[in-house]
């Protein structure tokens, strides 16, 4: 720590002996090295899925599929990576966090670049499965991490600046592979997004915090069938993963789909442009934040339906011929979205009181299995 911070700054992180482990505070240099890993971490996480997302068209004339088929290099990445939280965030209970965010990203970001070597479409498809099984770890874990060291009223800011970085990960793995694909192959613009998630790893291990309030718990089956029960039969939880569905499944659809019309009449985009829609998330990186900080202050559930009715305006908006109207629809959809899931991610980490990696897991599973549903 530098010396500007003074005596009071290290008394904030380094607790006197025999004194309780505080939680990690806003202004301190853990919050600000925990903020710095997981956002890295985040924005890996979602280049890495959403970076196909844009060749989808492209992908359509190489392989002779149609639209649908084109979608499974995404939705199957989503499903496999659903299915694993299911797994990743109990094996994070018992072994510990940080261990398995490093060990997933790195094995994402192996099978990239083994997805840019694929020599078919089913050998590719394979890869990407493979992707969002090791993805599944962070997506389990970060959320989890946070709410275990980050202090309750400091929890939504820190949970906005981690979806921040999925925003910008997954508006730069869109914006990229847009504009990459027009100069580059497919493939080569694989090997570069996989590439970067090393370096997005490396900085998850070198700054990452050890945990501090992490209580190990045994891996036993009976023990997470006990625990998924718990979750379901608490009041409120069950609602929360149904939004996660709904949330993830719309924002999926929509961006899927609408580089197909927007190449169409009577538009014209060239696919450089449709790639260049990705700067849209730029208003989800402000939204993820701000709503988040918002929840902390006025209450979760009315902030939340704010930005629920902001998405529903957004979409109604794209339903017209206008570009520009089309293109405000999808900027207010966005800002609603990641705001939305701002709120619903840190509600889940506030109630849940026991075994809380698999009641993120089990938010993230709905989350993920929307965008692979309804995304094809």
């Amino acid at each position: 720590m530098s010396s500007t911070h003074g005596a009071s700054g290290a008394s904030a992180e380094i607790p006197a002996p025999g004194a309780p482990i505080s939680h990690t505070e806003k202004g301190t240099q853990r919050f600000a090295r925990t903020a710095l890993a997981l956002f890295a971490g985040g924005f890996a996480t979602f280049a890495l899925l959403y970076c196909v997302q844009p060749m989808m068209p492209m992908l359509s004339q190489a392989f002779g599929i149609n639209a649908a088929q084109s979608s499974l290099i995404l939705s199957l990445s989503t499903l496999t990576l659903a299915v694993g939280l299911l797994i990743t965030g109990p094996i994070s209970d018992a072994i510990g966090r940080k261990q398995v965010l490093v060990v997933s990203l790195l094995a994402a970001a192996v099978f990239t670049v083994g997805s840019a070597l694929a020599p078919s479409w089913e050998g590719v498809l394979l890869m990407r499965a493979l992707v969002g099984l090791a993805l599944s770890g962070v997506a389990a874990v970060a959320m989890t991490y946070l709410s275990e060291e980050i202090h309750p009223h400091h929890l939504g800011l820190a949970m906005g600046l981690y979806i921040g970085g999925n925003a910008i990960g997954g508006m730069s793995g869109r914006l990229l592979s847009g504009v990459l694909v027009d100069y580059l192959s497919w493939h080569s613009v694989l090997g570069v997004m996989g590439g970067l998630a090393l370096l997005a790893a490396l900085v998850l291990w070198r700054f990452l915090p050890e945990s501090r309030h992490f209580h190990p718990r045994p891996l036993r089956l009976r023990g997470l069938l006990q625990g998924y029960t718990l979750h379901f039969r608490d009041a409120g939880l069950p609602w929360l993963f149904l939004q996660g569905f709904l949330l993830m499944g719309s924002f999926v659809t929509l961006y899927n789909y609408i580089g197909y019309r927007l190449i169409a009449e009577p538009f014209h985009l060239s696919q450089t442009m449709i790639g260049l829609l990705a700067v849209l998330y730029l208003s989800g990186i402000y939204s993820s934040a701000q709503v988040g900080a918002l929840a902390d202050r006025f209450g979760r559930r009315r902030v939340f339906w704010l930005v629920i009715a902001l998405m529903l305006a957004g979409v109604a908006l794209t339903l017209f011929d206008r570009l520009p109207l089309v293109l405000l629809g999808m900027l207010l959809f966005t800002f609603g979205f990641f705001g939305a899931h701002s709120v619903a991610s840190s509600w889940i980490g506030r109630r849940a009181q026991q075994a809380r990696g698999q009641a993120s897991s089990l938010y993230l599973f709905s989350y993920y299995l929307g965008s692979s549903i309804a995304g094809t």
